[in-house]
């Protein structure tokens, strides 16, 4: 025969053979990404929402002028098909016909525009803009490269 013989030790062929593929398991768990472990953190959104002071959408006042505005508002959002999903779940929130706008988008021109949407049927003195500009993953991956 040619080749290598190998002895009649099928026990030491099948440890051999394993230990050769937990090698390349191993190896080849070494060179994958690591998970993204980093959670959300609304800690201090969380914080601010529950101080009395902050409205709350269980807050809005259920009269018919509030709701009104607020359906009008959340119509005209919801229509904007240049908004993002997080521009269409913005916060309406009504209080005695004062309006708070409130929840993350992904640009300063998105909160603007949200919040001329709100001015439109409340009127702009009576429009509270608590929306934040989120970075999103591309942005953050782009200042992190600079």
């Amino acid at each position: 025969m040619d080749g290598i013989l190998l002895p009649r030790r099928p026990n030491m062929t099948k440890l051999l053979l394993i230990g050769l593929a937990a090698s390349g398991l191993m190896l080849s768990a070494q060179n994958a990404p690591a998970p993204d472990n980093a959670k959300p953190d609304n800690t201090k959104v969380n914080k601010r929402d529950r101080a009395n002071s902050e409205p709350t959408a269980d807050q809005a006042k259920n009269n018919k002028s509030d709701r009104e505005i607020m359906k009008e508002i959340r119509k005209s959002i919801v229509d904007d098909k240049n908004l993002s999903t997080y521009g269409h779940n913005i916060k309406v929130i009504a209080r005695n016909g004062q309006v708070t706008l409130k929840g993350p988008v992904h640009s300063e021109d998105e909160r603007k525009s949200i919040e001329a949407k709100a001015a439109e049927v409340a009127g702009a003195d009576h429009v509270t803009n608590q929306i934040e500009v989120k970075a999103d993953e591309k942005s953050k991956t782009d200042e992190k490269s600079k």
